[in-house]
C-alpha cells in the first residue's frame, strides 16, 4: 500500500493562508463575511464618509466613524471588489452619536475612485444642521481681516477659536482628497492644515487656499496637499487640488461624481 504523502512544507502552508485571508481570494459573484473592526471593513467605512462628508458640504454635517457592525466582500468580474457596510457615525465636533448609515463601496480594478452609495440615519435635523452652517458662514463673513492660520491643531492639539470656521471647511474639503485617492489598501486621515488664508471675494462665495497634511495609513507616510475650496451654503463645496508626492494638475472636487449617489435620511428605516 503506497504511504501517505509528504506533509506540504510550510512555505507552501503560509503562501495558501496569505491568499485566503487576500481581498482578492473572493470567488468571483460570491459574498463573504469580513471582521466588523478588521482594517478592511474600517477603510471601507472610511471610504464612504468621506465620500458623504464632501458631497454634504456641511460643515454641521461632518461625521466620522464609529464602529463596524456588519461588513461583507463581493468579487465582481470585470470591475473590482464591492463591501456592504453597516455601521454608526459620531458627529465629527463634538463624538456624540450621529446615527447609523448603509453604504456600499466599489475599488474599481482601474485607478478611479471608489464608487460609494450611502444613506444615513440622521440624529441631526436638517434645520439644526443649516443653522450651524449660516452662524458659520456668518461668522466667517463678519471677520474684520481675512483668516490666515498655520499648524491647526498646534502641536498641543488646540485649535484656536478664530480657526475653527476654517478647520471645519478643511475637513470637508480634503474629504473629496481622501476619498479619491483612497485604495482597498491604501487609506487617509487629515492629519493637519499646515496653512489657510481666505480669499476676499466680491459676491458671496467665500474662499480659502490651504496646505493640508493627509495621514497615509498603513504606509504612515505624510501626503502633502494644496487646496483651495470655495463655499456657501445651501451650495455644492468646489475643491480644486494637488499632492506633493503626484505629477497631476489641479482636480476638480464639485457636483456628484458619476456611479455614486449619497443620501442623508431622517428617522428610521434606511435601505438598499
Amino acid at each position: 500500500m503506497q504511504g501517505l504523502s509528504a506533509a506540504p512544507p510550510a512555505a507552501f502552508l503560509l503562501l495558501l493562508l496569505s491568499a485566503l485571508l487576500s481581498p482578492a481570494a473572493a470567488a468571483p459573484g460570491a459574498e463573504r463575511e469580513l471582521n466588523p473592526s478588521g482594517r478592511l471593513a474600517a477603510g471601507a467605512a472610511r471610504v464612504a464618509l468621506h465620500y458623504l462628508n464632501f458631497q454634504a458640504g456641511s460643515p454641521g454635517a461632518l461625521k466620522e466613524l464609529g464602529q463596524v457592525r456588519k461588513a461583507t466582500l463581493k468579487s465582481i468580474p470585470d470591475s473590482g471588489h464591492k463591501y456592504y457596510l453597516q455601521f454608526t457615525t459620531e458627529d465629527y465636533k463634538n463624538g456624540e452619536n450621529a446615527g447609523s448609515c448603509l453604504a456600499t463601496v466599489l475599488y474599481r480594478r482601474t485607478k478611479f475612485p471608489p464608487v460609494v452609495n450611502i444613506k444615513c440615519m440622521h440624529t441631526k435635523d436638517q434645520k439644526q444642521i443649516q443653522e450651524e452652517d449660516n452662524r458659520l458662514y456668518q461668522k466667517i463673513r463678519h471677520q474684520t481681516k481675512p483668516i490666515i492660520g498655520n499648524n491647526i491643531p498646534d502641536s498641543y492639539g488646540h485649535i484656536e477659536p478664530a480657526l475653527e470656521p476654517a478647520w471645519a471647511l478643511a475637513v470637508a474639503g480634503s474629504s473629496y482628497i481622501m476619498w479619491e485617492k483612497s485604495t482597498e489598501s491604501l487609506g487617509y486621515f487629515l492629519a493637519q492644515v499646515k496653512s489657510v488664508k481666505q480669499w476676499i471675494r466680491k459676491d458671496d462665495f467665500i474662499e480659502f487656499d490651504y496646505t493640508v497634511l493627509l495621514h497615509e495609513i498603513p504606509t504612515q507616510e505624510i501626503i502633502s496637499c494644496h487646496m483651495r475650496l470655495t463655499w456657501l451654503p445651501g451650495h455644492p463645496l468646489k475643491v480644486k487640488y494637488f499632492c506633493a508626492s503626484e505629477n497631476q494638475g489641479l482636480e476638480d472636487g464639485s457636483g456628484m461624481e458619476s456611479g455614486s449617489a449619497a443620501g442623508i435620511l431622517h428617522g428610521k428605516g434606511a435601505n438598499f
